[in-house]
């Protein structure tokens, strides 16, 4: 199958968990709060969001939870077997989907417009130019 803006395959670095994006993303950008952060270990998370419908995955993942401030459960998958951090959400479960751009075959596809939760970025986090920017969480 051939990647193109209307299917999109991505997956973890051992290769045991593959994924299928069908349409344009909802939205895409950088998250620079602290937890995407810590599980990155990077100064920001590149995302893709995509209703649950248009993404499929195959292969096992690890859920990790965590209770966020607001009391909200935030839930972020990695490959069960490489540990690699592909996206947010309980899968079969959630309406959305947050796919993290570094799994794409094809990055080239990634396209951010805005960079939220901006207040807390590190000086050493260089965004790129021309982006929408958010102190906090966008409504």
């Amino acid at each position: 199958m051939t990647a193109s803006p209307d299917i999109m395959t991505g997956g973890c670095l051992c290769g045991a968990v593959r994924y299928e994006l069908t349409g344009p993303p909802l939205y895409q950008g950088f998250c620079c709060c602290e937890d995407c952060r810590k599980a990155s270990g990077s100064g920001y998370v590149p995302f893709m969001g995509y209703a649950a419908a248009n993404f499929k995955k195959t292969g096992e993942v690890v859920e990790v939870r965590k209770t966020l401030r607001n009391g909200r459960v935030s839930t972020r998958s990695r490959c069960s077997k490489c540990g690699s951090l592909l996206f947010g959400g309980e899968y079969g479960v959630d309406q959305q989907h947050t796919v993290y751009a570094g799994t794409l075959d094809d990055p080239s596809f990634f396209t951010p417009r805005e960079a939220i939760m901006t207040g807390g970025k590190p000086h050493w986090a260089a965004l790129p130019e021309g982006l929408t920017h958010h102190e906090g969480m966008p409504e």
